[in-house]
């Protein structure tokens, strides 16, 4: 079935930019955070497999780090389940792709058909007010590009607003980490982990409508061109919708 896909699309692939946050520390917990593994990994292995060409980058550039719950190999066993990541993260080719990551600088979205924000605990700090992360995601959104953002990425749409100054997210439906999720993990780890919770926050905008499928169930919602994850189990669900969107 792969092979037939990338036959499809080998004359001119789809083209996703995929952005993974930059490294930064928790004002909350003091710890080093940065993406979530698999919100990286599951969608560019969905991408890859229908032909797409993936283009990784970051809001500074730079190496990329991830955090430790979804590190495979962590000792706390989280995230061990997830063979995919750790395939993605032994493959010298693919783990090299990290190392130095453009710049959303560097990003034309002329060149791309979609673009793809994956979450961790570091786009709480990093994307929330990040006016040029903002300003990138309308450009797309506006023109007309498929848009995929997921888990804790979504936190952007709080605050990201288009080109009339309204919200992105303006009568549109979506979902993102769920106020259950935040419980039980701050519950598995023993402190508040995250600054603010998302769901709450959206419930409290008007003319917006948060949804979510339950607690850690893979789930993913499309609203015009506008796709989102609501957490590191809704990477591949998302970037479906977006290769759906895309006509493949």
């Amino acid at each position: 079935m792969s092979s037939s896909k990338n036959l499809l699309n080998n004359d001119k692939p789809k083209r996703i930019a995929l952005i993974a946050a930059n490294a930064s520390q928790s004002k909350q917990t003091g710890w080093p955070i940065g993406f979530w593994w698999a919100e990286l990994t599951h969608p560019y292995w969905e991408f890859t497999e229908a032909g797409f060409q993936v283009d990784i980058f970051s809001p500074e550039g730079g190496k990329l780090v991830a955090d430790g719950f979804s590190d495979p190999e962590d000792a706390s066993g989280y995230s061990a389940h997830d063979i995919l990541s750790l395939g993605f993260k032994k493959s010298a080719t693919h783990n090299a792709l990290l190392e130095n990551t453009p710049s959303i600088d560097k990003i034309n979205v002329a060149d791309y058909d979609g673009i793809f924000l994956s979450g961790g605990q570091s786009p709480m700090y990093t994307f929330i007010d990040n006016e040029k992360l903002h300003k990138l995601v309308v450009a797309f959104y506006e023109a007309r590009k498929a848009e995929g953002i997921v888990c804790h990425a979504t936190c952007l749409l709080l605050k990201a607003k288009t080109s009339d100054g309204k919200l992105l997210v303006d009568g549109k439906t979506w979902t993102g980490f769920a106020d259950s999720e935040e419980k039980f993990a701050d519950g598995f780890v023993g402190m508040k982990i995250q600054p603010f919770w998302i769901e709450e926050e959206a419930r409290k905008i008007p003319n917006t409508n948060y949804i979510n499928g339950g607690l850690f169930k893979a789930f993913a919602v499309r609203d015009g061109n506008l796709i989102t994850g609501q957490q590191q189990f809704s990477g591949a669900a998302t970037a479906k919708l977006m290769i759906e969107a895309l006509g493949v």
